[in-house]
This record gives C-alpha cells, sequence and structure tokens, in this order.
C-alpha cells in the first residue's frame, strides 16, 4: 500500500490521576529522521519509543511532541531527617558552651535547616507508565499511517494518469516514425527529380539512403523500454511498503528514453511529444519525491 511521507497523527489518554498527549507530523526526507520532544521523566523511554516507531515509518522526517501530566505530583509526603536535625543540635550545644553564649535555638528555626525536612515524590511504576507511554505512541502512530495511506492513494492516481498520458504520447512517436521516413522518402525523390530531372536514379541509391536515415532516427527501443518502465512503474505503485527509492530509480530510467528520443527526433511533432514525456516524468518525480 502506497504511503506519503507526509502526515498527522495524534493520540490523548486521560485517566483519573495522569494524562499524556502524543502528536506526530512528517514531511520528506531522504531517510528516517526521528525527533522526538518530550518531558524530562519520561527520557528514559526514548529507545523504547524508537523501537515502536520503526513499526510504523520507514522514511521521512517525523517530529515527535510528548506531554505529561501527572496528578499525584501534589501527594508529596515529607521526609524528617532525625539524626541530622539531633546533629545540629548538639554542634549547636557545643558553639554555647563553648562561647558562653545562650542557646536560642527553635523547633522553628532548626526546621530550616538543610535536609532536615526534604520533599519526597511517590515512587514511579516504570512498567505501568512505560504500558501507558507505549499505548499512546502507538496509538498515534497508527493515527499518523492512516493519513499517510490517503494521501499515498492520492499521488498514487495522480501518478497513473501522468503514466496513462505518457502512454498517448509513446504510442503517438511509434506511429509518427514511419510517416517520418515515407515524407523523407518522398522529399528525396522530388529533391532528386528537381535537380536531376527526368533522370533517373537507381532504387537501390535510394533506398540505401532512406535506410541510413531511418536507422538514424529510429526510436523503437526507446519506446519499448519506456513502455516497459511505465508498466512497471504501474505495477510498483501497488508494492506494499517503501517503494519511493524504486520508483526514483524507474523515473530516471525514464528520463534516460526520453532523452535519446528527443536527441534521435527529426521531426517538429516528435520533438514536441518527447518534450511532453520529459514534462509528465519530471511532475512524477516531484509526486515520488512524497512517497514514503
Amino acid at each position: 500500500m502506497l504511503k506519503s511521507m507526509t502526515g498527522f497523527g495524534r493520540c490523548e489518554i486521560a485517566e483519573v490521576d495522569r494524562k499524556i498527549t502524543v502528536e506526530m507530523k512528517a514531511v520528506n526526507h531522504r531517510y528516517c529522521d526521528i525527533s522526538i520532544k518530550m518531558p524530562k521523566k519520561l527520557s528514559f523511554f526514548e529507545a523504547g519509543i524508537r523501537n515502536v516507531l520503526k513499526q510504523f515509518i520507514g522514511r521521512g522526517k517525523i517530529d515527535i511532541f510528548i506531554t505529561y501530566e501527572d496528578y499525584t505530583e501534589n501527594n508529596i509526603c515529607v521526609k524528617y531527617n532525625s539524626d541530622l536535625a539531633r546533629e545540629y543540635y548538639t554542634n549547636l550545644e557545643k558553639i554555647s558552651k563553648e562561647f558562653g553564649i545562650e542557646n536560642d535555638i527553635r523547633v522553628s528555626a532548626l526546621s530550616r535547616y538543610p535536609e532536615v525536612f526534604t520533599l519526597e515524590e511517590q515512587t514511579i511504576d516504570e512498567k505501568e507508565l512505560w504500558d501507558l507511554v507505549e499505548k499512546a505512541v502507538k496509538s498515534a502512530a497508527a493515527s499518523f499511517v492512516e493519513t499517510r495511506i490517503a494521501e499515498g492513494e492520492n499521488l498514487k492516481q495522480d501518478i497513473i494518469a501522468k503514466l496513462n498520458g505518457m502512454l498517448s504520447l509513446v504510442e503517438y512517436i511509434e506511429s509518427r516514425s514511419p510517416e517520418i521516413v515515407a515524407e523523407y522518402r518522398n522529399k528525396l525523390m522530388n529533391k532528386v527529380t528537381e535537380l536531376l530531372g527526368d533522370t533517373k536514379v537507381e532504387e537501390s541509391i535510394l533506398i540505401t539512403e532512406v535506410t541510413v536515415f531511418a536507422d538514424k532516427i529510429c526510436v523503437d527501443e526507446e519506446t519499448v523500454r519506456l513502455r516497459s518502465h511505465i508498466m512497471n512503474m504501474k505495477d510498483s505503485l501497488n508494492d506494499s511498503d517503501n517503494v519511493g527509492r524504486k520508483l526514483d530509480f524507474i523515473a530516471q530510467e525514464m528520463n534516460r528514453e526520453a532523452n535519446t528520443i528527443l536527441s534521435k527526433a527529426n521531426d517538429l511533432e516528435v520533438t514536441n511529444r518527447a518534450i511532453d514525456l520529459k514534462t509528465e516524468i519530471e511532475k512524477i518525480r516531484e509526486q515520488i519525491q512524497n512517497i514514503e
């Protein structure tokens, strides 16, 4: 199934105590380039997220945006370090006795000493959190692929229409080629008659001249190969995955044949059709750049 490299996907999962949102968007790129922006708390899941995405994406520049809200973060417990508080107080008593001054320390003051009280977050269940992240990423990626497939179908139909137009141009060139030879023979005969009058010229000489001309402008091999490339591209459009590079190569080969036809053309109509062929091939190549 043909896929475009452009696409968008989104998933939001909201639970009682948390919510995660994953958004994906992509543009054309020669390789698979994935950029992930997410909270620091989820950073240790990056490798796993990339592995999940590789199941859905072959090529393209993909930007992933992940937001995470944990409503349990307000349920932070206060931890009292009694050993440290005792150590502070003991040393304050030593200072009081050493300098003969009153120890006026109060509980409120002692509590503000470093690390006497600390805020401690609840332990995160990594497996449970990863299950949530993985679910959201897979759902967003599935949505993302759907948009790629829909756009890919549009690209496919457009390319097929252009390929059918190319076949019509090839058919015209094939039908026109014998006419060019016949017209050349008539022009040659008229020129000989004009120059030599009633003097007869050996038919073998004329045949040789016409044969050389016909061989010079013959594009039978090019049109046969061009037809083959067109049919090959049509078949490849029905392949399952990652056909962009293959289609691009076929387009290059089609362009090569069109160039040869144009270089051999000795007729205005054939020249115009060959130019039209190159124009259509270039349009197809532009569309192929959007295919995964």
